[in-house]
């Protein structure tokens, strides 16, 4: 089959395969190169012998992810978090900021926790509902091994609240409205959801903490840096409805609150990556 007679069904293929490994890899720019890849592959190969090409397509590009995914743990391993940290802000931020609200920031930075093979399972088979006999040679594992990874996948992505759950709706509405007040630049909306007296510790740039006493405070300042926290979502930080950042699918900020009378009390705001490395993360199930 010639080049041309594959564009088509591959580009009818392409969205498909841009959204299994975004979710992946967490970054667009290195789903686009997974994607160019598989198509590199599918002309190197007797397409006429292939029976499901969106199968095969999507298997091709689930390998070529995994791979990436070993990789990019093994930099980890070798050079310090701000090295890493340095390197994974988004090519095309507007792009990346839609395909995460589509696929939903907390779940990209909780998988992001996962081991490759664990990502890979569970992606395959929870989002595109890939068999775990299919998804066993991806992995290297036996069907039975594939199901374990994903069903261990899925605890760790859920997280363990430490309230019951009319107190974790009663957090999420509150964090909920203080997100929707400060995208808004709503200074009001902001004081309204925070304690007068609250105290927040804050990550600076040159690795001390500044400590911020009170909303009007808080809210002013809050309110300057919004823009940074357009890739913010509530989850489950150390028990309690916090909000997680993603940048480039990774971790990048995680803001844990405590609350008391319908409004937040104290606030840490962590961006270093050895104290975002020990917290709790979950994503909330939904309301």
């Amino acid at each position: 089959m010639d080049r041309e007679a594959l564009t088509q069904p591959f580009e009818q293929n392409r969205a498909h395969l841009r959204s299994v490994a975004f979710r992946m890899l967490g970054s667009l720019s290195e789903a686009e190169d997974a994607v160019q890849e598989a198509w590199l592959r599918l002309e190197r190969t007797d397409a006429t012998r292939i029976e499901n090409l969106k199968g095969w397509l999507t298997t091709v590009v689930a390998r070529v992810c995994l791979d990436m995914l070993r990789s990019r743990k093994t930099r980890a391993e070798e050079h310090a978090p701000e090295e890493i940290a340095g390197r994974i802000a988004p090519t095309d931020p507007e792009n990346e900021a839609a395909l995460a609200d589509s696929v939903g920031v907390a779940l990209l930075v909780m998988l992001d926790l996962l081991d490759p093979a664990e990502r890979l399972a569970f992606v395959l088979h929870d989002v595109f509902a890939m068999p775990f006999d299919e998804i066993a040679p991806i992995v290297g594992r036996s069907s039975e091994a594939a199901r374990q990874l994903a069903s261990r996948a899925r605890r760790r992505i859920r997280g363990t609240p430490k309230i019951d759950e009319a107190e974790v709706q009663s957090q999420r509405k509150i964090v909920s409205a203080f997100l929707t007040a400060l995208r808004a630049g709503d200074f009001d909306g902001l004081v309204a959801v925070l304690d007068p007296d609250v105290i927040v510790h804050a990550d600076t740039p040159e690795g001390d903490t500044r400590v911020i006493r009170g909303a009007a405070n808080w809210a002013k300042g809050a309110i300057a840096f919004a823009k940074a926290l357009r890739l913010a979502e509530p989850a489950l930080v150390d028990g309690n409805v916090g909000l997680v950042v993603a940048l480039g699918g990774h971790r990048f900020r995680a803001l844990r609150l405590t609350f008391a009378n319908g409004k937040i009390v104290t606030a840490d705001a962590i961006a270093k990556p050895e104290r975002l490395a020990e917290l709790e993360l979950g994503v909330l199930n939904d309301a």
